[in-house]
């Protein structure tokens, strides 16, 4: 037996449980083609599909599926896009068919944590977008609330600062020093504790480790 896996399973399947006490819809996935294909097949041509700023999202493979399937692909993240043109993107977002994203955290208790430097992804996530879907690897799921800020200041931050190529002091030192920067990615708190009342959103946890 694999114990590492089982008990993973078990911390997913408690998580998941939570998440649907708190009124997620939630699914658990245990690999990323039955995921993939979970997500594609609620899309239909010409849907707008919109895009946080999210590694495990990326690390899926989702963008470029989306992309071989005729809808709209709202993503910041393009090269060669100016300033302007991702603010843009990002207003379009909130209106999207679809949104996709994942979290900085979610609890065994099914609570979700975010923390962001501009708030376009937990905008989206809570308000505006037709369906909402949260993909989170089990990296991402830890026992309580504390314990997720906890996990976002030492490590979901200082790893996005240092992709960022931040001039942080998290940046360098791999945890969070409570910074007053200009430049400071941790600037708004998000936690979701229900299931916001008018959004269609769904969390799907996969059993690997995906993102920061």
């Amino acid at each position: 037996m694999d114990l590492k896996k089982w008990h993973y399973e078990k911390k997913i399947a408690r998580t998941v449980k939570a998440l649907e006490s708190n009124f997620f819809p939630a699914e658990y996935f245990t690999n990323r083609e039955s995921l993939l294909k979970r997500i594609v097949e609620q899309t239909k041509q010409g849907d707008k599909i919109g895009f946080g700023g999210s590694v495990t999202i990326r690390e899926l493979g989702i963008v470029e599926q989306m992309k071989k399937t005729g809808v709209v692909v709202l993503d910041h993240w393009r090269d060669g896009l100016e300033s302007h043109e991702i603010a843009a993107i990002r207003i379009s977002q909130l209106t999207a068919d679809l949104f996709l994203t994942s979290a900085n955290a979610i609890t065994e208790k099914g609570e979700i944590v975010n923390i962001d430097g501009i708030g376009n992804r937990v905008n989206a996530m809570t308000f505006g977008p037709k369906k909402v879907i949260v993909v989170a690897g089990i990296n991402k799921i830890v026992y309580d609330i504390e314990a997720a800020i906890d996990r976002i200041k030492k490590v979901a931050a200082p790893m996005n600062a240092k992709r960022l190529n931040l001039p942080l002091p998290c940046a360098e030192t791999g945890y969070c020093h409570d910074c007053n920067s200009d430049k400071r990615i941790c600037r708004i708190v998000s936690i979701l504790l229900k299931k916001p009342g008018q959004t269609d959103i769904s969390v799907y946890l996969i059993n690997e480790e995906l993102g920061y």
